[in-house]
């Protein structure tokens, strides 16, 4: 990463480079072969994108409050049936190909702050998105990406070692595609 930099510039076909104030959105749109629109509004709201791959729907979009909107007016689930409180996540990206809702956190930190202990509630945060979206039979994976300048750091070792050992992720500066499971390049057929 670069500091003040700008980001997703150079991201190349096999993964998401992530910069800290970056929609994954707009990553998408600098890889060949993706395209990203609006789902049709549901009741005058917005229910995320549609993440396309040569013009098929491999993936939904959500960003904060996007998510619910979804699970409420798309799924007929009322989140209140499971959790006490939302959970508003920066990115929640499904992958329909493979019923799998990717939470996507990005760290990126210059300076000591917060983002230490709540590097820790991945736990959390991965069991709650797995009880409201039980009934649609969705797989739940909670990755951190986090910028390798800062985390990199020894002093982060233990907190890394933690979020392996609760079944979460973390990545430094990019999401590989292959990983998600989503195409990474286009097959010709000869």
């Amino acid at each position: 990463m670069i500091k003040d930099g700008v980001g997703g510039a150079n991201t190349n076909k096999t993964g998401l480079a992530f910069e800290r104030k970056v929609s994954i959105a707009n990553i998408f749109l600098k890889i060949d072969g993706y395209s990203v629109e609006p789902a049709p509004l549901i009741q005058n709201k917005k229910v995320g994108l549609l993440l396309k791959f040569d013009g098929n729907i491999v993936a939904r979009i959500f960003e904060k409050h996007n998510f619910y909107n979804f699970i409420e007016l798309e799924c007929g689930i009322n989140w209140r049936d499971y959790l006490s409180k939302r959970l508003l996540p920066d990115t929640a990206l499904l992958i329909v190909i493979r019923d799998t809702l990717f939470i996507i956190e990005v760290k990126y930190q210059e300076v000591s702050g917060s983002v230490d202990e709540k590097l820790q509630t991945c736990d959390f945060k991965r069991k709650q998105y797995q009880k409201l979206v039980k009934p649609l039979n969705y797989k739940v994976e909670f990755i951190y990406v986090l910028n390798k300048e800062w985390f990199g750091k020894d002093e982060y070792k233990d907190v890394l070692d933690y979020i392996n050992s609760m079944n979460c992720h973390y990545v430094f500066d990019e999401i590989p595609l292959k990983w998600l499971g989503l195409p990474s390049e286009r097959f010709i057929e000869e």
